[in-house]
């Protein structure tokens, strides 16, 4: 039985959003034909952009799809928004100068329209929200949401 019942769990640790590469099994395997992920690149630029107590960064384990390389799970409070495919570093600095964003504004921003193409259901229901991404010319809110 739980020494924790009746108690509300909290952290003074909260943060705005965090992101979680994964670098399992396929994600990042360049022995394997995958693209890399720049993981170096990446904890490097948070630290510099003073990042981690913002937006939390997490170098993972296999998340999942292992169908679809290079997975990204971008958690917004309770909303994640998975992301799959990224095969360059534009899409990884995307990720980055959103985590400055919200970081700048207090709060999550809508994630860049250039990650939007890269947006993949994980689970059987779909529960996306038309707020998600940023809108851009090129995306209609159909292929956004």
């Amino acid at each position: 039985m739980s020494r924790n019942v009746g108690i509300e769990i909290t952290t003074s640790r909260k943060t705005l959003a965090q992101v979680l590469v994964c670098v399992g099994c396929c994600c990042g395997r360049t022995d394997k034909g995958h693209p890399e992920v720049p993981v170096d690149w990446l904890k490097q630029e948070w630290r510099k952009r003073t990042l981690p107590k913002k937006v939390q960064l997490t170098i993972s384990g296999c998340l999942g799809p292992c169908d679809v390389t290079n997975v990204v799970l971008v958690m917004m409070g309770d909303h994640p928004v998975w992301l799959g495919g990224l095969d360059r570093h534009e899409q990884y600095k995307a990720l980055a100068d959103w985590a400055s964003d919200c970081a700048s504004a207090g709060r999550v921003v809508p994630l860049p329209a250039s990650l939007a193409r890269f947006r993949m259901d994980r689970f059987h229901e779909r529960h996306h929200f038309a707020s998600d991404f940023e809108s851009a010319a090129c995306c209609g809110d159909a292929e956004v949401a």
